[in-house]
């Protein structure tokens, strides 16, 4: 079982399948389908049990995914370097809010949000990868904010190593873009790009598909359609039960996610497919709500974008429903190419009831309006005193939907709430106090480059740029 975890095939079928580190330094398969391990492998209890640190538990859960792909010793030192960069001793702390409602905090790390917990891993692993094979990589990312500020942190001026950074111009918090666009790093480009987040997920698949870039070595994506950021999300899920143990919590939790690009959920799903004790997830969005629409509706429908609060969670089409639809459908390759097939040349696709039912039984779906997030962030300093973001709203309010009584409710928290200061304090009535990683920001200049949303415009940036 170990063996298979750590080969990788496509969501489309492509025939060819591949090991960890070609599917880390590829990110997307060659017939545009994603990465998905060819079985699940199994977790022993002991991996959830009282006293666990979240070094150990997150090498009993990646590990098998990794097989013998990179040099002895690259998990346990990417590890090492992940927990050093983060405030809290539990990495993730559990908060309990009240009687069957927990908060996962996942912001302690450098740049406040939970991204920095797979990017760090994904930069220390890439980077042992290359110096492994000899080879250059350069990485192109979509962001709706948070990806891209934990990925330039983590990879800027890694040795071997380019990072191009697509970001929707004026539609990411001040705190967001200032992480990306004030690292001095000579191997890092900034893009600002005329459109929502979509816009940018569609020209980084655009540039991923040209051969004629990888001339300059390997191209490849860093965003949450590359496995190695999911495995990377794993281990909170199972450090989370670990904590409800340690506090003689024996009770199956349900997970709830806010959610864009739906890489975070489906790595709890992974972590339940592994065998983690979990009662449900509920996938919380806000008001793009296609993910919503497609469990709750049966049809997956694009729209543009609005802006929201919950800035990175403004996505119309997210990338990982493809590896919800392929697991739900049997692993049914021709069956989840269609269904993307489609949706990508009409814009809408009615799912079939079969798949659908298959859907409902991995993930239930909660859209939660701008209003709503607004009222939820008044409560959560009300009740319990804490000030949290708009993405934590939305799961919180989705989370106290939830019947209560059959056990533990988990709510990620996703970021710190002073990364988006503007959104929050109106509510709380003061700006919220940063941590150390944001008051360290100062003033520093900001680098990008703004393009138009044309594929036209993208590859000649990427093309131009001295990354």
């Amino acid at each position: 079982m170990t063996e298979a975890a750590s080969t990788y095939i496509s969501t489309r079928g492509d025939p060819a399948p591949t090991h960890f580190a070609d599917a880390l330094l590829r990110g997307i398969a060659p017939d545009g389908g994603l990465y998905m391990p060819s079985a699940w492998p199994t977790l022993s209890p002991s991996a959830w049990a009282p006293g666990q640190t979240y070094e150990e538990i997150a090498k009993a859960s990646m590990a098998p995914y990794l097989g013998e792909a990179l040099p002895a010793g690259a998990l346990e030192r990417a590890l090492k370097k992940l927990v050093t960069g983060f405030d809290e001793a539990a990495v993730t702390p559990l908060v309990q809010l009240e009687d069957d409602l927990w908060l996962l905090e996942l912001f302690h790390g450098p740049t406040a949000a939970f991204k920095d917990l797979a990017m760090q891993l994904a930069a220390s692993l890439s980077s042992e990868a290359l110096e492994a094979s000899g080879e250059r990589l350069t990485l192109v990312t979509a962001t709706s904010g948070d990806t891209g500020a934990a990925a330039v942190n983590a990879f800027a001026n890694k040795a071997r190593i380019n990072l191009v950074v697509l970001h929707p111009l004026d539609r990411v918090s001040a705190v967001q873009r200032r992480q990306m666009t004030t690292v001095e790093a000579d191997n890092v480009l900034n893009l600002a790009v005329h459109g929502d987040f979509d816009d940018c997920q569609r020209l980084v698949k655009g540039l991923l598909a040209d051969e004629s870039l990888r001339d300059r070595g390997r191209f490849s994506s860093v965003n949450s359609i590359n496995w190695a950021r999911l495995a990377g999300q794993i281990p909170y899920y199972v450090s989370a039960v670990a904590q409800l143990a340690a506090r003689g919590e024996t009770r199956a939790p349900v997970f709830v996610v806010p959610t864009g690009n739906f890489g975070d959920a489906f790595a709890g799903i992974a972590a339940r497919k592994m065998g983690l004790p979990v009662a449900g997830f509920v996938a919380a969005v806000n008001q793009n709500d296609a993910l919503a629409r497609a469990i709750n509706d049966g049809v997956y429908a694009r729209k543009t974008a609005v802006e929201t609060a919950s800035v990175s969670m403004d996505v119309q089409a997210p990338s990982n429903f493809e590896r919800l639809v392929f697991e739900a459908s049997g692993r049914d390759a021709e069956a989840t190419r269609a269904v993307f097939e489609t949706f990508a040349r009409e814009g809408l696709v009615t799912l079939a009831p079969a798949l659908l039912a298959a859907l409902r039984a991995e993930v239930s779906a909660v859209s939660v309006d701008e209003e709503t997030t607004r009222a939820e962030i008044a409560h959560a300093y009300k009740t319990w005193g804490r000030v949290v973001c708009p993405h934590t709203a939305v799961a919180l309010h989705a989370a106290r939907q939830q019947e209560r009584g059959q056990g533990p409710i988990i709510a990620l928290s996703t970021a710190h709430a002073a990364k988006f200061g503007k959104d929050v304090a109106p509510v709380v009535g003061f700006d919220p106090d940063p941590p150390r990683v944001i008051r360290e920001l100062g003033d520093r200049p900001e680098r990008l480059t703004i393009i138009e949303n044309t594929p036209e415009a993208a590859l000649a940036a990427v093309r131009g740029c001295g990354v």
